[in-house]
């Protein structure tokens, strides 16, 4: 399926980070690192990963594709729950090596799959206010978008410990 996506090789500094080539740097693991946020709101999403597979389905179909790191396995975001991830812009840094997905979440908004809208749900104290509240974690978001037992029923939990 997405066999005719082909990146460049990696030849130069310049191509790399100057030129109009695509040429992703992988990591050792074959991974680069995703930041996914909303396009309207430009609200941080979730963090992920995808491999060569999972780079070149998300530019051929428009919809954000990761590697489970976890389950070893491609995931289409959403498949599931119906969340899907439509890519309005995708962008890579100046040396290739992480992807930037702006993106509009369907089917009721969450990209978390604990069922709020933003895998970032909870903040560090840091600071002054790290001395005297602790490592104590605060949430920032109190209200689930959907419940994650009705989406995904009794299956484990995507996220090994």
């Amino acid at each position: 399926m997405s066999d005719g996506i082909q990146f460049a090789g990696r030849t130069s500094v310049e191509q790399v980070e100057e030129g109009n080539e695509l040429a992703p740097k992988f990591d050792q693991d074959g991974l680069i690192p995703v930041v996914t946020t909303d396009y309207t709101s430009g609200e941080l999403l979730m963090h992920a990963y995808m491999n060569e597979e999972a780079l070149k389905k998300t530019i051929e179909l428009g919809e954000a594709v990761y590697w489970s790191r976890s389950r070893q396995v491609l995931w289409h975001k959403g498949a599931t729950s119906g969340l899907v991830q439509k890519v309005k812009e995708l962008l890579i840094d100046d040396d290739q090596d992480t992807v930037w997905l702006r993106v509009d979440v369907m089917g009721g908004g969450a990209s978390c799959h604990v069922g709020y809208r933003s895998c970032f749900y909870r903040r560090v104290p840091v600071g002054e206010e790290g001395k005297e509240k602790g490592l104590a974690l605060e949430f920032t978001e109190t209200e689930k978008v959907f419940d994650p037992k009705e989406v995904y029923g009794d299956a484990p939990n995507p996220t090994k410990l």
